[in-house]
């Protein structure tokens, strides 16, 4: 292809669309939903376009897992793409087996099959990804259907739209402060009572982000981090398939606390449905005049759990690589476009009409054993009721399983649980009644993080457990700092092999928790550490040679 060929195509796709530099990650993905994939050319002609070095924008294509990237001389992927999930809800379900299975049934010259990190869908699993079609509870024989009738985009949801939203009293407390009948003082005051805390994970308090936020000058901005990509987590796609106007007016809510000159969506390219949805959702505000045309701009992601992490979200929006910023300054000082910028989770910003709403005395009234409030528990693995489960913050997992998730399947005992996902750690069956709470788990090297509590039996092999949840951090550090980039590759081979060096095994984990950039890297050694101290005798049982 000639590159006035290439530039005529990157031309016709993106149209009049402006060149800033903001726009290159949303350029990519245009040019390859329409194209397929992006060859080198292509890339040039993007470079030209956008008046950027070529250098920029193949480093920031090829960081994101995906953008498909083909080299000179290469051959196009298949036009059709099946990512099989390799999470541990979904090895736990039989992934390895799907995937060759698979592997046995497909043409790989006609479908190509590659294998994907958690896909929030863990109440699920197994799952997989064809096209832009999650298929869930996957066997071969649904893979075949599926493309036999080429059922490729995401399936259609049922959302509550703007005018039942509004029929319950809906964008009324919006409504109330712009009109200055709802103060931002008397708001933070109630998220205060309430005990509203980040629910992406780290759990701060949101009335002093706002606070912080409000105290730098203009102009800010509001970002909604819905990149959640913690291994077990689902919630906040649980809810915005469910009540996205309800999250569309806490996220407004905020936005208008700190004046914001604009609200940013993140949204994980794993949530191509909600994607539609959002979408249409927003053109109803748009329409109904609640905000002006723009105000709202909603951005995909291209397949990084880094981009989680607030700083690296940020350098996300901006088109550039997603890697976490040295800090300070905090991004409440210098976030977005180098402004103060109130980043919020999605979960958090959801609960804010209905707090109002119901008082914030219901909220703190809702907690068990000494904790206030609710908590939306994202519970996959060994249960009989996976799935979303709004229970009181500081339940204890045993009370979890037996209240809401239908006890663990028949002939099998609890083995033990992580209460935060892949990165909050793991504890034994005999630490079942430990209040799930923020600040509750940190005595035992663990926290709550998003909510994501992934349940061991005794039919899982830990040395398996270990690897996998390795596995996924050496594959999604960004590479930004040595600790973390090498240490989880060493940690990994470490956890290979049959005897387990436990002096060298904790040196490694100290290293990378006292000297790796963001939280991945600080955090990736938990599970490890985890079941040196509570699963000995486990793993003498499963033949691993626990030394030191």
């Amino acid at each position: 292809m000639t590159q006035a060929a290439a530039l005529d195509t990157v031309n016709q796709i993106l149209g009049d669309s402006p060149n800033h530099r903001d726009l290159l990650i949303e350029h990519l993905h245009r040019l390859q939903d329409n194209i397929g994939y992006l060859s080198l050319a292509h890339l040039r002609a993007l470079a030209e376009r956008m008046n950027l070095p070529m250098a920029s924008i193949y480093e920031t294509a090829s960081f994101y897992a995906h953008f498909d990237l083909v080299h000179d001389n290469e051959l196009p992927p298949p036009a059709v793409t099946i990512r099989v999930c390799d999470s541990l809800a979904c090895q736990m379900a039989g992934a390895e087996a799907l995937s060759q299975a698979l592997q046995q049934q497909l043409d790989p010259a006609a479908v190509r099959l590659v294998h994907a990190p958690c896909m929030g869908r863990c109440d699920a699993a197994p799952v997989l990804e064809l096209a832009h079609n999650h298929i869930e509870q996957a066997t071969p024989e649904k893979v075949a259907h599926a493309l036999a009738v080429q059922a490729y985009e995401p399936a259609e949801v049922n959302w509550q739209p703007l005018a039942a939203y509004q029929s319950e009293g809906g964008y009324q407390l919006l409504a109330a402060c712009r009109a200055g009948h709802q103060t931002v003082e008397e708001l933070m005051a109630m998220m205060e009572q309430a005990g509203l805390r980040g629910l992406g994970g780290a759990g701060f308090p949101t009335f002093k982000k706002w606070q912080f936020v409000r105290a730098e000058a203009a102009p800010r901005y509001c970002v909604i981090n819905a990149d959640e990509g913690e291994p077990g987590t689902f919630k906040d796609r649980y809810y915005l398939e469910r009540h996205p106007h309800r999250f569309l007016e806490g996220a407004l809510i905020s936005s208008w606390a700190i004046e914001a000159s604009a609200l940013y969506i993140y949204l994980r390219d794993e949530y191509p449905g909600v994607n539609k949805l959002l979408r249409a959702a927003i053109a109803e505000l748009e329409e109904a005049a609640i905000i002006d045309p723009g105000y709202i701009v909603l951005r995909r992601g291209a397949g990084a759990y880094i981009c989680g992490e607030e700083s690296a979200l940020i350098e996300s929006l901006e088109g550039k690589p997603g890697k976490p910023r040295h800090r300070p300054p905090f991004v409440a000082q210098k976030g977005l476009f180098d402004r103060p910028t109130l980043v919020n989770n999605v979960e958090t910003v959801y609960w804010i009409p209905l707090i109002h709403a119901k008082g914030a005395e219901w909220f703190a009234s809702q907690g068990r054993h000494g904790r206030k409030g609710l908590r939306s528990f994202s519970v996959s693995g060994r249960v009989n009721k996976p799935g979303v489960h709004l229970a009181p913050a500081g339940i204890t997992l045993n009370e979890l399983i037996d209240e809401y998730c239908g006890g663990l399947p028949e002939g099998q005992q609890l083995l033990g649980y992580l209460p935060g996902g892949a990165s909050g750690g793991i504890l034994p069956a005999s630490k079942a009644d430990i209040p799930l709470d923020f600040d509750t788990l940190q005595a035992e090297g663990c926290f709550i993080g998003s909510a994501a509590v992934m349940v061991l039996s005794d039919q899982d092999n830990l040395q398996q457990v270990a690897k996998n949840l390795m596995a996924f951090f050496r594959d999604e550090s960004c590479g930004q700092c040595t600790p973390c980039r090498v240490g989880t590759e060493k940690m990994l081979d470490l956890l290979t092999e049959q005897e387990w060096d436990v002096l060298q095994l904790q040196r490694l984990s100290q290293v990378m928790m006292d000297a790796s950039i963001c939280g991945l890297g600080q955090a990736a050694p938990n599970p490890v550490l985890g079941l040196l101290k509570d699963f000995r005798a486990e793993l003498s049982a499963a033949n691993i040679i626990v030394k030191g």
